[in-house]
């Protein structure tokens, strides 16, 4: 990742990056949701969907949705389906605000826990806030008990990585200067761990928040990214053995009383 525009007193204090891929059924739904959530919680908010050429016209509905969210919604139009993780990072470098963050298009993240996680950041003052389905107060609904193992068990394979216990979650803010510059080498799901090992992160606070599947459209996990995920191992278990680099300042937070 390259330098973005440096923020400026009119540039927002939050953008959210939303990757998309066949997401049209509840992608409007979803957008007027976190502009709500902005205007209710006084967020200055920017919105960006990064989508990936969707069979199903996702890129050109939101298009139609522009004028009435601008300039806080931007869209980025890719050529094809190039992954979440490269998804994240274009996101990253067209949006404008000081803390980026990273959520999924099917409500699987609810948009009322931006303020919390951004409240965090700011009180906190940590380089990253994630949200976590695996701490005290975090729950996943509606997975099979067979996704659920397997979402544990990867995370359990990252933690001699980082104190981070949901290091595979994909609902995080993040501040831009720790991510500017970055040059990620996996393009699929666990853009979280990615950044976690490879950014300028040196404190990181971990926040509950209820996972809820899906409950329209396909997930976009398959075998290939699950193989993709053990590649993506092996090379930041590399990194850490060759970086050697010194222990992040973690911290949980409850959530919202």
């Amino acid at each position: 990742m390259t330098a973005a525009p440096t923020a400026t007193p009119l540039a927002p204090e939050l953008s959210v990056v939303v990757p998309t891929y066949n997401e049209r059924t509840r992608i409007a739904e979803l957008i007027a949701s976190i502009f709500e959530v902005f205007r209710t919680h006084a967020v200055d908010g920017e919105l960006v969907i990064v989508d990936d050429n969707s069979p199903d016209g996702t890129g050109d509905l939101v298009d139609g949705l522009v004028p009435a969210h601008a300039p806080r919604l931007v869209v980025v139009h890719r050529t094809g389906k190039l992954g979440l993780g490269s998804a994240v990072m274009k996101g990253f470098l067209t949006a404008s605000a000081p803390v980026l963050g990273v959520m999924d298009a099917d409500f699987s993240h609810p948009p009322s826990a931006l303020p919390h996680l951004l409240e965090v950041l700011r009180h906190t003052r940590v380089d990253a806030v994630i949200g976590s389905r695996y701490i005290e107060g975090g729950e996943v609904q509606n997975w099979p008990f067979s996704r659920l193992m397997l979402s544990r068990l990867a995370c359990i394979l990252a933690w001699p990585l980082t104190p981070v216990r949901d290091a595979t979650s994909g609902f995080f803010l993040i501040r831009r200067l720790v991510v500017e510059g970055v040059d990620i080498q996996s393009g699929g799901f666990k853009i979280c761990l990615e950044l976690l090992m490879r950014s300028r992160v040196q404190s990181v606070a971990e926040v509950p928040y209820v996972f809820v599947d899906r409950t329209v459209g396909t997930s976009k996990m398959s075998l290939r990214e699950a193989l993709g995920y053990f590649s993506q191992l092996r090379q930041l278990y590399g990194l850490a053995l060759a970086r050697r680099r010194s222990s992040i300042r973690y911290q949980r937070v409850p959530p919202p009383t």
